[in-house]
C-alpha cells in the first residue's frame, strides 16, 4: 500500500504514542519496521525525533508530548527528501535539533545556554556523519542522531535514558549499505 507523507506522520504519532520504553533507538527500530516506513524517505525527520522525544517523556523529561509532536510535525513536514545529499544537513539531526528546542523552548531570538547547546548537538553529530561519509542511509543517520541526543541529554541536563549497543537489523534492505564502514552495521544479518 502506498502512504502520503501526512499519512505516514499520523501513522508515527499513533505508534508513538503507545510506546512506553525509555529506549529511543528500540522505540524507532520498532516502527522502522512498520510496513508504511520506507528504507530511505523524509517520514524519518519526524519518527526519529518523535520516538527521542516520547523516550524522554518516559523518563521523566518535562514535555507535554500532545504539543511536543504537533510542533515537530509543523517543523519536519516542510523538510525535503535527501537533504543529507542536496543540502549538506541530515534530517534526522535536523529532527532532533528540532526536538532539543521545542524541549528547552527556543527560537531564533533565544539568548541562553540552550540556543548554544542545541547548536553544539547537531554540529557534534554532522561531524560524526562527515566522517563516515556516504551513501545516505536514514537507518545509520538515525542510529547516530539518536544516539549522540541520549548522550547529550544525559550529559548536559541529567537526564538518563535507556540506550543499548546499536545493530542495524536492515542491512538487506538497503542496496547502498556501507557494510564495515558504518558503526552499526550487523554481520550476523547479512
Amino acid at each position: 500500500m502506498e502512504y502520503t507523507l501526512e499519512e505516514k506522520y499520523k501513522l508515527i504519532k499513533e505508534d508513538i504514542l503507545k510506546q512506553t520504553s525509555k529506549n529511543p533507538i528500540e522505540i524507532a527500530k520498532c516502527i522502522m519496521h512498520k510496513d508504511y516506513i520506507n528504507i530511505h524517505g523524509p517520514e524519518h525527520h519526524y519518527l526519529d525525533g518523535a520516538s527521542f522525544m516520547i523516550a524522554y517523556k518516559n523518563a521523566g523529561g518535562n514535555i507535554d508530548i500532545e504539543k511536543g509532536l504537533e510542533a515537530l510535525k509543523e517543523r519536519t513536514i516542510k523538510m525535503p527528501g535527501a537533504m543529507c545529499g542536496y543540502w549538506g544537513m541530515c534530517g534526522s539531526t535536523a529532527s532532533l535539533g528540532a526536538v532539543l528546542s521545542i524541549i528547552h523552548e527556543v527560537g531564533p531570538l533565544t539568548d541562553n545556554h540552550y540556543y548554544s547547546d542545541d547548536m553544539e548537538y547537531t554540529s557534534s553529530v554532522i561531524s560524526k556523519m562527515s566522517k563516515i561519509g556516504g551513501p545516505r542511509c536514514c537507518k545509520r543517520n538515525a542510529f547516530l542522531s539518536i544516539s549522540t541526543a541520549v548522550e547529550h541529554i544525559k550529559n548536559k541536563y541529567d537526564i538518563e535514558m535507556e540506550l543499548n549497543k546499536i545493530k542495524c537489523e536492515f542491512t538487506n534492505y538497503n542496496k547502498q549499505c556501507i557494510k564495515d564502514r558504518c558503526p552499526f552495521f550487523n554481520k550476523s544479518c547479512f
